[in-house]
């Protein structure tokens, strides 16, 4: 683990100052744009262009690498990540900026397919699980840290966005300095979005949700937050412990999940997350009121509240992605992780325009009913499924892999061999088709 960890450091130190750029971009851009008077609806379709911008890399980024190999796309990604945030702060206009989120989601969605394809190639099957856990670590650890630069200095200047452009450059530096070998890209089959369905409800449902929850948060968290008064450095605190929350609590539930279903831990931790967020708005003397002028902006209780919203919600994508798996074997994972990020990408998208909406409805306190809501659906359904098949036995079930929302983490699942991840030259797509059709097959039977 630690030799592994060694030999990709210069991926490790890349991917902690992409996250750190990233994880400061997405609050100051909501910040910004309340400053610049867009309103909340506007901002929220703003916001989103990050997310289509992903869920366009994560499809046309793979044919780049293919082609061009490894070094030179992280190359290319980073100078196009450092050029469009940069043009943020010369052209101040919706338009040009939700275009330029779109850009930059494409950007890093090569960053990280890129970077994450080169660690799953370094680990071995035996460490894999390991790396991605602290994958983790680095990728949450660095958007958290993103949060809290962003008192370095004054949101309405030009200085943070040139520093998130300085940030994702010097990634680069060690990535293009170091010996290690660069791997071959290799793709594998994909499995349609419906088929996927008709095998695992509730995971590609959950992996949906958990997009929505996810673009709700990374999208107009910086908004709300200052929708409500809170001062720049209130809204580090908050946007800080909303991603430190995901940290914490990822082991917990996996674990949990592991010994009494996977089932039963996302209908505790939905309903849970579903009260909690109903209850935030109000909780210590009025969170959702002027927290500038009555002086609570700085209750720690407030806080931890958050953190705790955090703590519930991001680990519903590690945890919907191992529910999915328990009813696949190795070859099939490989083949629904495509759809699996896909279905995830689409709800992200989808995300910060309904908290916008709910926002412009129900004031500031609709993003936290967003998050509610998107809770409280996938509660029910999970409950409803539960009624409809049984279980996956636990002997049967794979151990759960605490992992990142980004878009090679389902793939670098450690239950997943190495020579099960082939080119798509070598794939039988007709093979993976009809291993899929029997496993359906199967499912309806049970249901």
């Amino acid at each position: 683990m630690l030799r592994v960890i060694s030999d990709s450091w210069a991926l490790f130190l890349g991917l902690g100052l992409i996250m750190l750029g990233n994880g400061l971009q997405g609050s100051l851009l909501g910040l910004r744009a309340s400053m610049e008077g867009f309103g909340v609806t506007t901002t929220g379709l703003v916001m989103s262009g990050y997310f289509i911008g992903m869920l366009v890399g994560a499809t046309i980024v793979p044919k780049i690498v293919t082609r061009v190999g490894h070094v030179r796309s992280f190359g290319a990604m980073a100078s196009l990540a450092s050029t469009s945030i940069l043009l943020h702060a010369v052209i101040i206009d919706p338009w040009v900026w939700w275009l330029m989120r779109c850009v930059t989601g494409i950007a890093y969605a090569g960053l990280y397919i890129v970077a994450e394809s080169w660690l799953n190639d370094a680990s071995e099957n035996e460490t894999r699980g390991q790396l991605l856990s602290f994958y983790m670590l680095i990728s949450l650890g660095g958007m958290a840290g993103g949060q809290f630069m962003l008192n370095i200095a004054a949101p309405s200047s030009y200085e943070l966005f040139v520093l998130i452009s300085v940030l994702v450059s010097i990634a680069v530096i060690p990535i293009l300095l170091s010996v290690s070998r660069a791997p071959e890209f290799n793709t594998s089959e994909n499995v349609g979005i419906r088929q996927l369905f008709q095998v695992s409800p509730l995971g590609v449902s959950g992996m949906f949700m958990n997009g929505v929850m996810m673009g709700a948060v990374f999208g107009m968290g910086a908004v709300y937050a200052a929708e409500i008064g809170l001062s720049v450095g209130q809204i580090s605190l908050f946007m800080g412990a909303l991603v430190l929350g995901g940290v914490f609590l990822q082991y917990p539930l996996g674990k949990a999940s592991d010994v009494i279903g996977r089932r039963w831990v996302i209908i505790a931790t939905c309903a849970a997350g579903a009260a909690v967020a109903v209850i935030a708005p109000n909780f210590a003397g009025g969170f959702g009121g002027d927290v500038a002028s009555n002086g609570i902006g700085a209750s720690w209780s407030a806080y931890l509240v958050i953190a705790l919203i955090g703590g519930l919600s991001t680990p519903l994508y590690a945890l919907c992605t191992a529910h999915t798996n328990d009813y696949l074997n190795p070859s099939q994972m490989v083949a629904a992780s495509g759809a699996l990020v896909l279905v995830a990408s689409v709800g992200s998208a989808l995300g910060a325009p309904i908290a916008a909406l709910a926002m412009d409805l129900a004031g500031p306190k609709g993003f936290f009913y967003t998050i509610a809501g998107a809770m409280a659906l996938l509660c029910l359904f999970a409950i409803w499924r539960s009624l409809r098949r049984e279980a996956v036995a636990s002997e049967d079930m794979g151990d759960f892999v605490a992992m990142a929302p980004t878009p090679m983490s389902v793939a670098m699942n450690p239950d997943i061999e190495l020579e099960e991840i082939v080119t798509a030259s070598d794939t039988d797509a007709d093979a993976v088709q009809e291993s899929f059709a029997e496993l359906v097959d199967d499912m309806e039977s049970q249901d």
